[in-house]
């Protein structure tokens, strides 16, 4: 079994609804993603699937966060962009990126800052 991991980041400001703290203010933070793969076997040339290809579907995803108030952007508009949430929503929508690929999507951690991060994996 093989796995392997892209880091990529965005930018974005939100506030955390019903929260009893800081956070409910408006605030922004420079987000940084990690997405695991993992795969059974190789292509020809001894590749799960290039980095590459892994880390421009990571960026599509995150291209819809980025510079954004995620508390305007669906399903956030709804649901409370906390770490824990966006972890699931980027886990989802990259996981329909990569449904045609050999490789699995394992998990989907989002770092707020260096000390705190939300890990989403099914």
């Amino acid at each position: 079994m093989f796995e392997l991991t892209v880091r990529s980041s965005f930018a974005a400001a939100h506030r955390l609804r019903e929260y009893d703290g800081k956070c409910e203010n408006l605030h922004g933070h420079n987000w940084v993603v990690e997405v695991r793969v993992r795969a059974e076997s190789l292509n020809d040339i001894g590749l799960a699937i290039d980095f590459k290809d892994l880390k421009a579907a990571t960026d599509a995803v995150l291209d819809r966060l980025d510079h954004k108030l995620l508390n305007d952007v669906e399903p956030f508009k709804e649901m409370n962009p906390s770490s824990e949430n966006i972890a699931r929503w980027i886990f989802e929508s990259l996981k329909e990126r990569l449904g045609g690929l050999v490789v699995g999507l394992r998990e989907v951690s989002v770092w707020e800052n260096p000390n705190c991060c939300a890990t989403y994996w099914e």
